[in-house]
């Protein structure tokens, strides 16, 4: 019986507890950050050690490799990668080289994450840059424009594909108006339905074909002035589903985060009964992990179908890519002389 939700794990292998943990609730996936991140043969060895422990050979192990602030798997043993306004503000003068950098960038991430048994890149960040976007997505956005950020976005999520590994398309419904950071308070965005829909909403309803996305710890107020994004069903069942037409494997973003109030057991409950699929928890804490697991209920119905379609989307990295050539002809397009 596989549960619906994802882990993380405290460092860079598994602990007894966390391999009996694995084996006994069974999650749907395991993420990995930066705790978790040494060499190339280790997070090898991790990611086999979950599979083993939850006995699935194609259980999903998940990280947030954007690029620029937001990147687990750093040197000496992998390239510095430039955040995603870099694409965006190539596509300002040249945006013949901003779309081939875009997909480069994702390519190349995929190249990394594939090579050590990952299986889903969180990205691309698909929220929208305004004036007063808080620094904690900041140059994770790739423009204040949503036709750049479309265009751009699908662009990422085709290199990932090419590389083997599965994109989520994040934060849903957008968490671009956010002031506030998402990991310490719960934001709250006054600006009307309709303004919504204008600009924040149209890279999500034109990539809503991406089969895993992940939600919005905010509150929308001209929608749902009660509940945060990922725990309301207004959001989840009338935006996601209906208006932005997104059919896929919906995964909340971290529940650990301090956004959401309440105990871990109410939070994992709520998520749920939103419409979300998946609970996703990340920082490894056990009490927390334990919380978590009592929570949720086993992946069935369609949420166990949505999360099948999107791993049976998974291929193998497309032949004939020359890691070395392209990281070179990345440099060229974005400037930089080295990563």
């Amino acid at each position: 019986m596989t549960k619906a939700f994802v882990s993380g794990c405290s460092g860079p292998t598994l602990t007894p507890d966390e391999t009996s943990f694995f084996r006994k609730e069974n999650p749907w996936g395991l993420i990995l950050f930066a705790r978790n991140i040494e060499t190339p043969d280790q997070v090898r060895a991790l990611t086999s050690a979950f599979r083993e422990a939850t006995g699935r050979k194609t259980a999903p192990v998940l990280i947030d490799q954007e690029g620029g602030r937001v990147q687990r798997m750093k040197p000496p043993h992998w390239p510095k990668y430039p955040a995603p306004k870099l694409f965006g503000d190539l596509f300002e003068t040249n945006e013949k080289a901003a779309t081939r950098a875009a997909w480069l960038g994702a390519r190349l991430i995929a190249y990394d994450l594939e090579a050590v048994g990952i299986t889903i890149g969180c990205l691309p960040c698909l929220d929208i840059r305004f004036p007063e976007t808080v620094d904690a997505i900041g140059d994770r956005a790739i423009s204040g424009d949503p036709e750049i950020v479309t265009k751009l976005g699908n662009e990422m999520v085709k290199g990932a594909f090419a590389g083997g590994i599965l994109p989520v398309i994040k934060h849903i419904p957008g968490h671009g108006r956010a002031q506030v950071d998402s990991h310490f308070e719960l934001p709250r965005v006054s600006a009307s339905k309709s303004a919504l829909e204008s600009v924040d909403f149209r890279p999500f309803k034109a990539l809503s074909h991406v089969s895993l996305g992940m939600t919005a710890h905010i509150v929308y107020e001209g929608i749902d002035a009660a509940k945060a994004g990922t725990q309301s069903a207004a959001v989840i069942q009338d935006v996601i589903r209906k208006e932005l037409g997104f059919n896929g494997c919906l995964m909340s973003d971290d529940l650990s985060m301090k956004a959401l109030g309440g105990d871990y057991e109410s939070r994992s409950r709520k998520v749920i009964e939103a419409g979300c699929d998946i609970v996703l928890h990340c920082n490894g804490d056990m009490d927390e992990m334990l919380a978590v697991a009592k929570a949720v209920p086993e992946l069935k119905g369609d949420a166990r179908a949505r999360c099948e379609t999107a791993l049976n989307g998974l291929k193998a990295p497309e032949p004939g890519f020359d890691r070395d050539e392209a990281l070179n002809e990345f440099l060229e397009l974005t400037g930089r002389q080295a990563v």
